[in-house]
């Protein structure tokens, strides 16, 4: 939403927006009104007859929607579009989620439960390439204007075309096109790169890897994420890491290890590189190694301790996570994960031995597993607790509760404490 309202605003800056929407009969005769001032010897060489034809193109682009704004509800849209209504309106779902869509000669609208306007789909542009063209002709615009009297207003342009190719990157991301997604993230990312603009966006080429790589498109993923790389910018957590890992398959060490050095707490490198070692038989040991670099520049930072708490764990060492988990209690009590990282690796432990016991066809060795499966289970109780009474996170608190719940119900007719307990936890879980 922020977006979208950055860009309408970028867009009255440049004065491209009118304030009564034209019919698409009326936008093509300004285009082409335009068009023909750029053939005229005279006023082809002039800054202003191509910014002329910049700005009719966008509000070539824009005709369709008009002053539509995302987030509006239909009372709103009402007073926004006047007489214009929809031919239909049907039930949809779209990427798991419920939308009522409302069609129109021109466009399809979106709105979710709450009534909101969430999609804006054109489905007849007036032109099919109406940024491409007002891309070009505001580079004719800039090329012309020696003393750079109208940079502002190309670079305002260049950004709002830039948005709004990001807008339409995230609606076919949302339809599941994210092929095309990609591209239209690209698109952005190189408009917004244009002078006098010169903007480098590097969350927009990270999405552009992203669908790339979603698109099972690796090459084009790698040239995205490489880019990010070279940038400096490594997304949340060091993500880029990670992805770099997985599409540069003659570099995954380098980018995993390099990943892991400044991004220790990031779950996704970390797993990647257990599992690298694992499958090319290198020594695990060597990720402690790599962490006990990180405690020595921190040696009271909590988070890294649970870090060595889950590579324990996802190696089997149960005793050594125990002792990992528990250091993260002793230099700072009030730290949560490490009672969650020793809660789940008990719990996780108990579901496997539950599934051995399901396919062990020996009475004994049944027996066995039963007893180690609920001793794991009980295990899992107390660091649980700890981490409910102490986390302030209601969505953290209620996901604790379902551990607990499930745990409980295993041992709620050997007390009335348990039963209690299992009715809690039960209720938080809801």
């Amino acid at each position: 939403m922020k977006k979208i309202l950055l860009a309408l605003a970028m867009f009255a800056a440049i004065q491209v927006a009118d304030a009564q929407v034209k019919s698409a009969a009326d936008v093509k005769k300004s285009v082409e009104a335009a068009e023909a001032a750029t053939q005229n010897v005279k006023k082809a060489v002039k800054t202003a007859t191509w910014l002329k034809l910049g700005q009719e193109y966008v509000k070539a682009y824009d005709a369709p929607t008009g002053n539509i704004l995302p987030g509006s509800n239909k009372t709103e849209l009402t007073l926004m579009m006047g007489s214009e209504k929809p031919v239909s309106s049907e039930e949809v779902t779209v990427n798991n989620e419920k939308y009522t869509k409302d069609v129109y000669a021109d466009k399809n609208l979106y709105f979710n439960q709450n009534g909101q306007l969430v999609i804006i789909e054109v489905t007849k542009p007036v032109y099919e390439d109406a940024l491409e063209r007002a891309v070009k002709a505001y580079q004719k615009a800039y090329e012309l204007d020696e003393k750079h009297a109208k940079d502002k207003d190309v670079a305002a342009a260049f950004d709002y075309i830039g948005q709004k190719y990001v807008t339409e990157a995230f609606n076919k991301y949302t339809f599941g096109d994210v092929a095309t997604a990609s591209k239209l993230f690209e698109k952005a990312a190189d408009v917004e790169a244009l002078a006098p603009l010169s903007k480098i966006d590097t969350s927009v080429i990270y999405n552009a890897g992203f669908t790339a790589m979603a698109a099972k498109d690796n090459e084009r993923a790698l040239k995205f994420f490489k880019r990010c790389y070279d940038l400096g910018y490594y997304y949340e957590g060091g993500e880029v890491f990670a992805r770099l890992a997985e599409v540069d398959t003659l570099n995954t060490k380098k980018y995993l290890e390099e990943g892991f050095s400044k991004f220790p707490q990031s779950q996704s490198i970390l797993i990647g590189l257990i599992n690298y070692y694992l499958k090319n038989n290198e020594d695990p040991e060597t990720l402690f190694g790599l962490l006990d670099k990180a405690k020595a520049n921190e040696p009271n930072n909590a988070s890294l301790f649970y870090v060595e708490g889950n590579i324990r764990a996802q190696l089997g060492q149960i005793d050594k996570a125990v002792v990992a988990y528990e250091e993260c209690a002793k230099i700072n009590p009030e730290y949560e994960y490490g009672f969650i990282g020793e809660g789940t690796m008990f719990y996780n432990r108990a579901i496997e031995l539950q599934t051995k016991a399901q396919e062990e066809i020996d009475d004994a060795k049944y027996m066995a597993l039963v007893k180690e499966f609920e001793e794991s289970l009980k295990s899992c109780i107390a660091p649980f607790e700890k981490a409910f009474e102490i986390t302030k996170d209601a969505n953290i608190k209620a996901g604790i509760a379902s551990y607990l719940k499930n745990a409980f119900y295993r041992f709620r007719e050997e007390s009335a404490e348990n039963q209690t307990k299992y009715e809690k936890y039960a209720e938080i879980a809801k």
